[in-house]
């Protein structure tokens, strides 16, 4: 098997193992890179919907006060408010969502559907809490859910939904009586829900992936080529040609003429000492045959 044979398969199979290594680890970092962006955009969506929540609480509804006497306005509610601005945002953005979903809502839009009631109970029996992130196949593809639980922790809440006797009649008569009663302080009635898309993420992080490992096995290819030349001009033709003279002086050519090799290095060398040996060996047949 020749030198530059055996070179070659040594490097494939470590071309081989970098690029299986290589791949191994960028693949899952750039993975991993992905779902923390999509945390991150949903948790950016999140906070939007609580600042225009805040937003509608703090400056909105005061100044609503005196006409929800006449007529209910869903506008002064926080979470409509919310809801309002997303869908507003999914005219542009239409794989995006945000929910804030009820088990007993007083705007039939927000009543939670199978899976948001499934997490709704988990917060509620205490299985979940704080925050929920999950995934889900949606119509459009794989989404990203990001959940946080809805408490009535301000009793002013109960004003409009403790009882319908207390609660305003604008808004009765807007809603009816059926939906969004019985509320009881401290208790978890729902939970606010984004869903991101994964799909745009993770087919970056793909491209990247693949053009990444493309550049990685073009680099190395090309290392190989040079390095190829390399042991061929440096190593494996000087050596040929030593190995050749070094047949024709074993046949009796003591006559062959020396190699001039002036590589500095350990080839040379052996040049050097072939040559000595040569030298050597007719000096000696000289002295026999004299």
């Amino acid at each position: 098997m020749r030198l530059l044979f055996k070179f070659n398969v040594v490097f494939l199979l470590l071309f081989l193992l970098g690029i299986g290594a290589s791949g191994y680890i960028t693949r899952d970092l750039l993975r991993r890179n992905a779902n923390e962006e999509i945390a991150e955009n949903a948790r950016l969506l999140m906070a939007n919907a609580l600042a225009v929540r805040a937003y509608t609480q703090g400056q909105i509804k005061p100044l609503l006060d005196t006409q929800m006497k006449y007529t209910f306005l869903p506008q002064s509610v926080p979470a409509f408010s919310a809801t309002e601005v997303f869908n507003t945002l999914r005219k542009t953005y239409p794989e995006y969502a945000y929910k804030e979903a009820m088990l007993n809502p007083t705007n039939p839009r927000d009543r939670a559907v199978d899976w948001e009631a499934d997490l709704i109970n988990q917060f509620r029996n205490g299985s979940a809490s704080g925050e929920l992130f999950g995934e889900r196949e949606t119509p459009t593809g794989g989404s990203l859910f990001f959940a946080r639980p809805l408490k009535i922790a301000d009793p002013a809440c109960l004003l409009c939904h403790s009882t319908v006797e207390i609660a305003p009649r604008t808004m009765v008569d807007k809603y009816g009586p059926a939906n969004g009663f019985g509320w009881n302080l401290n208790e978890i009635v729902g939970a606010q829900m984004v869903s991101v898309p994964t799909a745009v993420p993770l087919a970056r992080a793909h491209r990247a992936f693949t053009t990444f490992m493309i550049s990685l096995a073009g680099v190395l290819a090309a290392i190989g080529f040079v390095l190829n030349l390399v042991l061929y001009w440096m190593f494996i033709r000087p050596v040929t040609r030593i190995s050749k003279l070094a047949d024709r002086v074993s046949l009796g050519e003591l006559d062959a003429a020396d190699l001039n090799v002036r590589s500095g290095d350990e080839i040379q060398t052996l040049a050097e000492s072939l040559a000595r040996m040569r030298k050597s060996m007719a000096q000696a047949l000289q002295l026999l045959g004299g």
